[in-house]
């Protein structure tokens, strides 16, 4: 993300990445469904069922998104940030739901099998299909870079699966039109396996963040070095990460030398926010100040109580 990026701006940038989504998955469904009425094709009706699947997640997270983006409140301290990891879950359920009902109709499609009128029309649909997605997770993909909006990652991610899906129905088609009916089928129920995996992913992250997983070792090795390169600091411990929605949570404690005045040892607190906050932009920051002997002491205490606690075996237990 931009670190010189405002509060305003990604506001602006997120709304329209959700606006975008919603347009553009409208136009599939109209398309889609009268490319499906000419047709009759089975995965046809899978790639349209999906795109009105679309439209719903993408609508849910422009909510979830004017939700997150709300300031913390006396209510909520921490914010509004995990409306979009809410929004994400519910993606994840709805889409699995959705790939279900697409694998019931391809097997139906595949064991009563039926021809493929206007095969053309579904394959001039297909294409416009796969470019107007195309160029969708193109603008996502921009966004994301600028804002790492979760929301938007997630819809991105799901739309990235469509550009597989719509493929795949056009390939159907196209063998549909030589004579290989089955091909419908056969291309319906793997659809629906490759929107069931999609939703497993979305899925895997939302629940990452509401159960407030730490951020990636890289994140936290950062931050340590980060910690060091300020001068005067002893050590760094207790460090805790999460994410909500795009804020990202940073708590630790920082040792620093006895013999400084509480001045001192402040200014050495906001240097390193300070070059936190460059590095993670918008984060909440928590820094606890230890004096080094207090550190060591408890380390000293720990170590002696651990040497000191008695050993039990197996037959005490019983």
């Amino acid at each position: 993300m931009s670190k010189n990026l405002k509060k305003e701006e990604y506001n602006r940038l997120v709304n329209l990445a959700g606006r975008a989504a919603i347009f553009a998955a409208s136009l599939l469904i109209l398309v889609k469904l009268i490319a499906w009425v000419m047709t009759g094709s089975a995965s046809i009706l899978a790639t349209l069922t999906d795109s009105l699947m679309d439209v719903t997640t993408s609508i849910i997270n422009l909510l979830a998104i004017k939700i997150a983006l709300q300031p913390a409140d006396d209510e909520h301290r921490f914010g509004h940030g995990k409306a979009e990891s809410l929004a994400g879950l519910a993606q994840a359920a709805f889409i699995s739901g959705t790939s279900m009902y697409l694998m019931f109709n391809g097997i139906s499609a595949l064991v009563n099998g039926h021809q493929i009128s206007a095969t053309n029309v579904g394959i001039g649909v297909m294409i416009f299909s796969v470019i107007v997605t195309i160029l969708l997770v193109a603008f996502q993909s921009y966004i994301v870079k600028k804002t790492d909006s979760m929301a938007i990652r997630a819809d991105s991610l799901h739309y990235r699966t469509d550009i597989a899906m719509n493929g795949a129905v056009l390939l159907a088609l196209i063998l549909a039109g030589y004579g290989w009916y089955w091909a419908d089928g056969v291309f319906a129920i793997a659809v629906s396996f490759y929107i069931l995996h999609g939703a497993w992913q979305i899925g895997r992250l939302s629940i990452d963040a509401l159960m407030d997983k730490q951020l990636p070792k890289s994140d936290e090795e950062k931050i340590v070095k980060t910690a060091y390169h300020i001068k005067g600091v002893r050590g760094v411990h207790d460090l805790r990460t999460r994410l909500s929605g795009n804020t990202k949570f940073i708590q630790l404690h920082l040792e620093l030398d006895d013999n400084q005045s509480l001045l001192e040892a402040h200014n050495k607190a906001d240097q390193l926010e300070e070059a936190l906050e460059s590095d993670f932009p918008r984060a909440d920051i928590l820094i606890h100040l230890d004096p080094l002997s207090i550190v060591e002491e408890e380390k000293l205490n720990d170590k002696l109580q651990f040497e000191t606690s008695p050993v039990t075996s197996d037959k005490d237990n019983i």
